[in-house]
Parts: structure tokens; sequence; C-alpha cells
């Protein structure tokens, strides 16, 4: 696999003929510094067109600032939007460079932007199975910035579930057992650690008084490992061992796909617990998924027929949402979200393939459906009162660790490497940590016990090129949509053509590995105290049959409950490659695509703004 870096270039884009490519002209901020973010988008252009100067058509107005009349690191945006107001709208300044913009900051004890309840992600009238006041202790004690462990200390091991090493099991529940049997007026207790996520997932912090959100964007991935690492040295502290690893649900391992019995067991006389009480155990969890039932990666909401192949199915999953979607960091971590940006309402951004993927498939598989909040894992507001929370997100962590081995590369941007949250540490001490202090594993004195990744030698195929599959009339089945463009309501199965770019038709390998064919769903609108989910096929013969083990399923967008606590509150948008499905389905040559938009989630009204192709360069 080719690496990856995280660099922004110029895209060459084709837009659904139903939606107006007016939407691409916007007016800029230019200055004469150094911009690392400028991009023109332009539609139907050739691949050679990127050296050719720009057509002669009439521009909008700019406004040019004089270098030496800012200092961009220093101006505050608001301040530069009042000052500019007789001139430019803030909409109209919604483009500025990143250098306007800050890292996003989480507070900590401060007055003016203090912790609340919670308030998003569940309906509030509703039965609410755990308590929304998820705001840290406050200690009166000053934060402190992160030291990373002495090179001399040891590094920490996590072993996979289903292969704990003799006597781990022991340990890790007498772990979880002394974490439960803290006070509540302990930072490091397990009901403490389970508000960690309530806060930073369901509005209990703000930024630039705007809620603040750690998913659905960059945030995703360092986030939830400095949320474990704190975790993993709390538990190691309480039974004296600086060697304790947090082990990980190895649910990309056909091993490790159900979930681990002892999890299950409400009681487990066999094991040095208290009083036989199980410590992993949770009272709200689907019971239908407790008895050696194979998870689903692709999970809908609704357990699949039995004909199909379960572990084949994962397997496929993984692949598509490691390898083919995960091709650039913007289409693995998510995309960009600084101070002042709306939480989730950023229709032109997209989660992260893994996030909206096996991630949230996970936690849905694993809640309580018949809870009206989807308690424990399908609600991110309670999440963490599960134990089996913790070692999915170490697998989850783990994702990241294997993705850098593929080649892939983090975010370069300041704004990424400088955001930063507060964590207590197993001394009951409030500690500072920044994204880029999270790269590298080595620093942070903790690895993962490797284990088998069947999925990267299970690539999907094709299923309508196969005998007996006959492919659908583009006309009559996948008509154009007409003008006026319209937003897409997904109440139904949605078909529709997409016009390639021209640039995209019968390219060279090489010019295939150095940009990638994309389709992105841009403006994704749904509720978001539900949970959502919706499949794409492309080039389908017949959506009823397509499984995540064939091309022609490119992928899905699915969201866990967790902001804005009002309908179609949350807005996302999604990328899929198209590069290896047209090669095999010999479609490569086409001006168009068949795109089949399948809901699964139909009690969540979900509309699309715009679906366009793009050519992504991976740089």
């Amino acid at each position: 696999m080719a690496p990856f870096n995280f660099t922004l270039a110029t895209p060459t884009t084709s837009s659904s003929p139903f939606f107006s490519q007016t939407t691409t002209k916007q007016r800029r901020l230019k200055t004469h510094g150094k911009q690392t973010h400028r991009f023109q988008v332009s539609c139907n252009v050739s691949s050679n067109d990127h050296e050719k100067p720009p057509p002669t058509n009439p521009q909008p107005q700019k406004l040019i600032l004089p270098q030496t009349s800012l200092n961009l690191q220093n101006v505050d945006r608001r301040n530069l939007l009042l000052s500019l107001g007789g001139v430019y709208s803030a909409a109209t300044l919604s483009g500025l460079p990143p250098a306007f913009a800050e890292p996003i900051k989480a507070p900590f004890n401060q007055p003016d932007r203090p912790c609340k309840d919670a308030v998003s992600g569940f309906d509030i009238n509703k039965k609410l199975l755990r308590p929304i006041d998820c705001c840290p202790l406050s200690k009166n004690v000053e934060e402190s910035d992160f030291k990373f462990p002495d090179k001399s200390s040891k590094t920490r091991i996590r072993y996979p579930l289903h292969n704990l090493p003799l006597g781990y099991l022991d340990k890790y529940m007498d772990a979880i057992q002394k974490m439960k049997d803290l006070p509540d007026s302990d930072p490091r207790s397990f009901k403490n650690q389970a508000k960690v996520h309530c806060a930073y997932c369901n509005g209990s912090y703000t930024q630039n008084d705007k809620e603040l959100q750690i998913h659905n964007s960059w945030l995703f991935f360092p986030f939830h490992r400095w949320y474990l690492y704190f975790y993993e040295r709390i538990l190691g502290d309480l039974i004296h061992d600086s060697t304790f690893g947090l082990p990980y649900w190895n649910w990309d391992n056909p091993e490790g796909m159900t979930i681990p019995h002892f999890f299950v067991e409400k009681q487990c006389n066999n094991y040095n617990v208290k009083n036989g009480e199980n410590p992993l155990y949770d009272e709200y969890r689907d019971a239908s998924h407790l008895r050696y039932e194979l998870i689903d990666l692709d999970y809908s909401g609704k357990n699949r027929d039995l004909c199909y192949d379960q572990k084949e199915i994962n397997l496929a999953t993984m692949n598509r949402q490691m390898m083919r979607n995960a091709f650039d960091a913007t289409s693995f971590f998510g995309g960009k979200y600084v101070a002042g940006d709306e939480p989730i309402p950023r229709g032109d951004n997209v989660v992260g393939s893994v996030e909206a993927g096996c991630h949230t498939a996970v936690h849905r598989w694993v809640g309580n459906p018949t809870n009206e909040n989807k308690e424990d894992m399908g609600n991110f507001y309670s999440a963490g009162y599960d134990p089996l929370f913790y070692v999915h997100h170490s697998n989850v962590d783990r994702m990241w660790t294997l993705w850098k081995q593929m080649g892939g590369k983090e975010p370069t941007d300041t704004d990424w490497e400088n955001a930063s949250y507060v964590f207590y540490d197993e001394k009951q001490n409030p500690v500072r940590v920044n994204n880029k202090q999270s790269v590298d594993l080595s620093n942070l004195k903790y690895e993962y016990k490797s284990s088998a990744t069947p999925w990267m030698d299970r690539p999907p195929r094709s299923r309508c090129n196969r005998p007996g599959y006959t492919k659908r009339n583009n006309t009559k089945d996948f008509p154009y949509q007409k003008d006026p463009p319209e937003k897409l309501t997904l109440t139904n199965t949605v078909r529709l053509r997409v016009k390639r770019p021209p640039a995209s038709k019968n390219r060279s390998a090489a010019q295939k590995k150095s940009e990638k064919e994309i389709l992105y769903f841009i403006g994704i609108s749904f509720d978001c105290t539900e949970a959502a989910k919706f499949d794409v096929f492309v080039n389908d013969c017949d959506e009823e049959q397509i499984t995540p083990c064939d091309s022609e399923n490119v992928g899905s967008f699915a969201a866990v409950p967790h902001a804005k606590g009002m309908a179609m509150g949350c807005k996302s948008g999604m990328r899929f490659s198209l590069t290896e499905l047209l090669e095999e389905t010999k479609a490569e040559g086409d001006e168009s695509i068949r795109v089949t938009i399948v809901p699964r989630t139909p009690g969540n009204k979900v509309t699309i703004d715009a679906i366009e192709i793009r050519l992504i360069p991976v740089l």
C-alpha cells in the first residue's frame, strides 16, 4: 500500500446533475502571506488543467489585506469580523485561513466556560438510566502539562481478550473491582471515569460559546487514545502493577468476534471477585448478543439473515474501512474541527471510515435496543458505564496503530497537533495533553500484542460480474435527478446516476496510484438523538443480494446518538473510494455511475445536500 499523507490539494469534481455547480464558487480572503490551505475547486478539468492559467471569467470581489496589516497568529477571529463588519459578513469570512482559528482546547475549571450537565444525545423526555451530571470533580488543583513516562520504565502490553496470559484475567477483574470500590469523591472512580465520555460527547463543555464534541472529526482517535491511556494507568496503580496493560476486544479477528464469556455472567464465583459479583458485567446490553453470538461489524439495528457468512462479512468490512476507504488522513481520522466550528453541523466535512463503521456498529450491537435511550453502549452519554466500552476502544485505538503500519500518517496541521484535553491521572492530578503527544506509542510506553489480521487479505469482490447477474438499465432504473436541485430524503431506497469527472475515465495505473476517485456525500443531516445509518451501493445488480463482501457495497454512514437534542440537528459528510470498484466492474470508461442509497434507520429522517465524484491526490 502506498504511503498516505495529510495534504490539502486541488480536487477535480463532478456533481450529480441535480445539484447546482455554482456552490463551488466562494468569496475568499486573500492575504500576502504563505497559505498552506488555499485551493481552487474546478469542475470538469482534465488531468493537465492544473498547469493551465485559470479561465478569465468574472471573479467575485476579494478583500486584499497588506501583509503588515495583520499578524495572523494573534488576531481574534471575532474582532476581525467586527472590524470588517461593513465590508464582509461572518459567513463571507468562513473561509479564513487556519491562522484565524484556534485549536480546540477543552476547558478545565474556567469560570467563563463552566462545565454543565449533559444536554444532548438523548431524549430528556424518555427514561434516562444513567446520570447526566457529567462534569469532572473540582479539586481546586491547577492543571499541569503532560510529561512522558520515563524512558527506562517498562512498556505495558495490551493483550487480546481471547488470548490473555495465565492469571491476567484475575488481575484485570481485580483492577476493575478496585476502581468500582473508589468513592464518588475520587476522580479515578469507575463512575467518574464513565462521566468523562459523557462530558466530552454530550454537551457538558463548550468551545468559543459552542458545544464541544469529540466525535465526527479528527479529534476522535487522539481523544480516545488519551482517555484509555489514563484509564489504563489508574487500573495499574490500583493493583500496584506499573506494567498492567488494558486488554483489547479483538473483534476484527474471527477468534474474537463474540463478547468474551467473562463479560457475560453476572456471578462468577470461580474468580477472585467481591461477593462473587462479576465487575465486568453490565446489565444494559442486548440480551440476544451475549451467548457466543457473532458480532456484525456492519450492524444496521437488526440481526442479519443466517444464510450469510458473518465472519466473511466482518473481514470484508474491515478491509474496506481500513484500506479502501482510509486512503488518507482525512478519510481515516475525519475532517478538520477547530475552535468556533459548530460541533456537528459541518456538512462539508467528513467522518472517519472506522468511526462511522466498525466503531459505531459495535456500540449499537452491544447496547440494549429496548432501553428508550439505548443504554449503555448504544448512547455516548452512558457508554462508559459498560466495561466493554474500554476494551472496545482499545481495539479501535489498535486500528490507528495498524493503519500507520500500512503507511498511514497523522495530520500535520498545527490545529490538529495542538488540540488539547484534560484528564485526571493515577495520582488524582489534572493533566493537559495534546494530540501531537499521542502519535508515538513508544513515548507513551505501551504497545499491542500482535494478533492475526486476516481482513488484510479479504478485499471485497464484485458480485455483479459473476455469472447469473444482469446489470440494470441505466435510463430506467437510475434516472438523472431533475432540476431545480433538491435535497435527497431517505424515506425509501434512492437510485440515481452521478456523472464522473472527464479526467477520471480510463486512467493509467500511475494516475490511479497518484489520485483516488471518491464518491463524496455532502451535508448528511439527521436527528442526533437517534441512531442513523444508510448503505451505499454503486453499479449494483440487486441491492437485496449485495453484502459487505461485494465491491458494489462501497460502505455505510452510521452514527450513535450523541449530540444536539433536536430533529435534523446534526450534519456530516462521508467519502467512499471508487477506484478499485470501477476496475473490478470494468466501468472505468463509463461517463457516470449508478448509485443506490438504502436507509437502514427508517425512524430517523436522513437528508443529503449533495453528491459529487472527486479525484483526490494521494501525496
